[in-house]
């Protein structure tokens, strides 16, 4: 993985296509649960998985924290492609409802998009849809802004 210490010089979304976009080059919780990076562009991004009956729950579907998890990268990462050279951020809460059961095979794609960002906070949303476009999950969330200098 990409030392993000050392892609300090470049804009948020420029860390993310350069740094992590890469297989090599993913977060290991991305790596743990099977997921990857698919699109970025300034204010959104996409992550897309599918589901193995490793990431299920007892009552026999996915569990739901493998569905946040997309959605909290998605979210997280779509303000990170808005920072700046210099800037960091932390999430500091998520929202996540479950519209509906997801089970192993069927592969989902998590959106994040921008919904404001300013000098101290980004807020961001996404979905979980399946490629048949099935809405499975929706998540909102606010970043904390930081200045690493």
């Amino acid at each position: 993985m990409a030392d993000l210490r050392s892609l300090s010089h470049l804009s948020g979304v420029e860390q993310l296509r350069l740094g992590f976009q890469a297989d090599d080059n993913a977060a290991p919780i991305a790596k743990t649960l099977d997921y990857r990076l698919t699109e970025v562009e300034e204010g959104r991004v996409v992550f897309e998985g599918t589901p193995t009956r490793a990431v299920y729950n007892p009552i026999g579907t996915v569990h739901g924290g493998w569905m946040a998890t997309l959605l909290d990268s998605a979210c997280a990462c779509a303000v990170h492609s808005m920072l700046r050279p210099g800037q960091v951020y932390t999430t500091l809460e998520i929202k996540t409802v479950f519209h509906r059961a997801l089970t192993e095979g069927v592969t989902v794609k998590a959106e994040g998009r921008i919904v404001q960002i300013g000098r101290r906070a980004g807020f961001a949303e996404a979905d979980l849809k399946g490629v048949d476009g099935k809405l499975y999950a929706t998540a909102t969330s606010t970043c904390l802004v930081m200045e690493t200098k």
